[in-house]
C-alpha cells in the first residue's frame, strides 16, 4: 500500500505585479500556513518518506518548509518542472516515476490542475483545494510504477482554514 498527498501551494503574495507567476513568493499568512499544515499532519502520525514540487518559488518554499517539518534529507527533496501548471499526465508521469523505497509522497503544485486530478482519483469530489490544502488518497499497490491502474481509497482531506 503506497500513499500520496496531493499539496497545494501555501498563499503566494501578488504585492508585486512586475513580478511573473512563476515568481511569486509566499505571502505572511503562507508562510504561517506552512508550518502549521505540517505539524498538523505530523500530530495525526502522517509520513511523508519523499516530496516532489513544482519549482516555481511558491511551490518550492512550501516544500521546503514541509521537508523542514518533516526533518527530510535533501536527497528526498525534488523539483520537476513539468509540476508548474501540471495537468493530470504530468502528475502521473512524476508519480510513477518515483522512487519504489518511498511508501508515501507528497506532491506539491498549482491550481487548477492539482484540483482537478485530485478529482480523478476517486469518487471523493472537491470544488477546490484551498492554497497550503492537503487531498490525501491511498493506492493498492506495492510499486509507483502501477499508479495509474492501481485501486485508490480517498483517505483525508485537510486545509488551513479547516476545523475540528
Amino acid at each position: 500500500m503506497k500513499t500520496l498527498l496531493l499539496v497545494r501551494h501555501a498563499k503566494s503574495d501578488w504585492e508585486n505585479p512586475a513580478l511573473e507567476d512563476f515568481d511569486r513568493p509566499l505571502n505572511e499568512r503562507g508562510k504561517r500556513d506552512c508550518p502549521a499544515m505540517a505539524r498538523r499532519l505530523l500530530d495525526k502520525n502522517i509520513n511523508i518518506d519523499a516530496i516532489i514540487s513544482s519549482p516555481a518559488k511558491r511551490a518550492a518554499k512550501t516544500a521546503k518548509a514541509f521537508a523542514e517539518s518533516y526533518d527530510l534529507k535533501k536527497s528526498r527533496l525534488q523539483f520537476k518542472e513539468e509540476l508548474y501548471m501540471a495537468g493530470s499526465a504530468a502528475f502521473t508521469a512524476v508519480i510513477e516515476s518515483a522512487d519504489e523505497k518511498f511508501e508515501s509522497i507528497a506532491v506539491f503544485s498549482h491550481n487548477p490542475g492539482i484540483t482537478d486530478f485530485a478529482n480523478e482519483l476517486t469518487n471523493a469530489r472537491i470544488d477546490n483545494i484551498p492554497t497550503c490544502g492537503v487531498f490525501a488518497i491511498k493506492i493498492n499497490t506495492d510499486t509507483w510504477k502501477d499508479f495509474r491502474n492501481a485501486p485508490k481509497e480517498f483517505w483525508f482531506f485537510d486545509y488551513p482554514k479547516a476545523t475540528g
